[in-house]
């Protein structure tokens, strides 16, 4: 019992100089996972993230060692895997204790529902988030992991949980996938390559970078990269190709 008021204590502390004053819901909520599940804010295993608190993957496995988690078992889904797309889908099963049918999860990762931060890293993501939803299961715990996210809407935590909205219109919505996201899929699924595309990006939108420009202008952008990859891969590559040449002359 001392133990656990204290770890109370500790994470009131840390969610007061964090997050300010915890709204009641909030603050229950943060109670019952701290006697519940012994959840540390200070050790990284909860995240308030847009008003909600989030468990992390080091806190569910942090849980599953406390509570002597016999052993975890994961299997790429071969018939829902698209690797030309970094599409990949993963079942994982947590056994509880040894002789126990185990708790079954599972986990996709693609650029369309994932942060850019971890391009190139899907299959890894697909594999956590499918561990992450059987160890919920497993241990009975009804709040979402940070990593099933679809895409982090927060590169740092706002204060009081208030939404960080993008600078420009290039950001993520609530409803849609981030258009870089979009982009890198139509240059992954193409094999097209990223610098010369940005470069194509930023004429056809008539900006330096293709930061700079607006949220209509690259949604127009994309549907027509997407069309001449379609209709003509070839043509496509050597207009791209010709951005190459361009930028040889120039300097």
């Amino acid at each position: 019992m001392r133990v656990k008021q204290s770890m109370w204590r500790r994470n009131c502390q840390s969610a007061l100089s964090r997050w300010g004053k915890l709204e009641g819901g909030l603050r229950h909520q943060l109670r019952m996972l701290t006697s519940s599940y012994g959840l540390s804010i200070g050790a990284g295993d909860l995240k308030l993230l847009g008003g909600r608190w989030y468990v992390t993957h080091s806190g569910l496995l942090g849980l599953a060692r406390r509570r002597r988690c016999s052993g975890i078992k994961t299997y790429i889904v071969k018939g829902l895997c698209e690797p030309h797309a970094w599409r990949w889908v993963f079942r994982a099963t947590v056994y509880t204790h040894s002789g126990t049918l185990g708790f079954t999860g599972y986990g996709d990762a693609d650029p369309t529902n994932t942060s850019a931060l971890v391009r190139g890293a899907e299959m890894r993501v697909a594999e956590t988030r499918a561990v992450n939803r059987a160890l919920r299961k497993a241990y009975g715990i009804g709040i979402c992991s940070v990593e099933e996210l679809g895409s982090q809407p927060f590169s740092v935590e706002p204060p009081h949980g208030r939404r960080a909205d993008p600078p420009n219109g290039n950001g993520r919505s609530t409803s849609e996938p981030r258009l870089r996201d979009k982009l890198c899929l139509l240059i992954r699924k193409y094999e097209l390559d990223p610098t010369l595309v940005k470069r194509y990006a930023a004429d056809f939108c008539g900006t330096e970078t293709l930061r700079d420009a607006s949220r209509d202008l690259v949604e127009a952008f994309i549907s027509k990269l997407a069309e001449e990859a379609g209709k003509d891969h070839a043509a496509l590559v050597c207009k791209l190709n010709s951005y190459n040449q361009l930028e040889e002359v120039q300097s």
